[in-house]
């Protein structure tokens, strides 16, 4: 299972679900759901979570695709 990161617009695997049951391979999640101040919520992949400034605010998010 994905999603897509809207910070650079890539595929982030999310560990966990059906399809995890049966495999040997245990892998991680790629990103996490982070929500601001004014209730906006992005799903970021780390990169772009270390990317984000100290405080981030929504605005921040739109700029990393620049």
């Amino acid at each position: 299972m994905s999603e897509r990161c809207e910070g650079c617009g890539d595929d982030v695997r999310i560990a966990g679900g059906i399809g995890d049951i049966w495999t040997l391979n245990p892998a991680s999640t790629g990103g996490m759901t982070l929500e601001f101040a004014d209730d906006s919520e992005f799903f970021l992949c780390f990169d772009c979570i270390d990317a984000l400034p100290d405080e981030p605010v929504a605005g921040d998010v739109a700029a990393l695709g620049d």
